[in-house]
């Protein structure tokens, strides 16, 4: 039960983490959802978004992250 726990608070941490750095990120102006790359389609009926290169971006992002976090933890 421990070792649950311990994953639930290290989760917690991380999204707290990526919260701030969504709001840091707006706070200072950096277009993220507007990015050259992402997709966004308007028309009469509706419309269809898809931020791909803001994935692209967070996804190298927690890639980084979790890498360094896990060299530290091995350690």
């Amino acid at each position: 039960m421990e070792n649950i726990a311990r994953h639930l608070m290290f989760g917690g941490i991380i999204l707290f983490l990526i919260g701030g750095g969504v709001y840091l990120a707006a706070k200072f102006g950096i277009p993220f959802g507007r990015l050259p790359g992402d997709i966004r389609i308007e028309g009469e009926n509706g419309s269809f978004y898809f931020p791909l290169t803001s994935s692209i971006l967070v996804s190298i992002l927690i890639t980084i992250i979790l890498n360094l976090l896990s060299k530290f933890m091995n350690k």
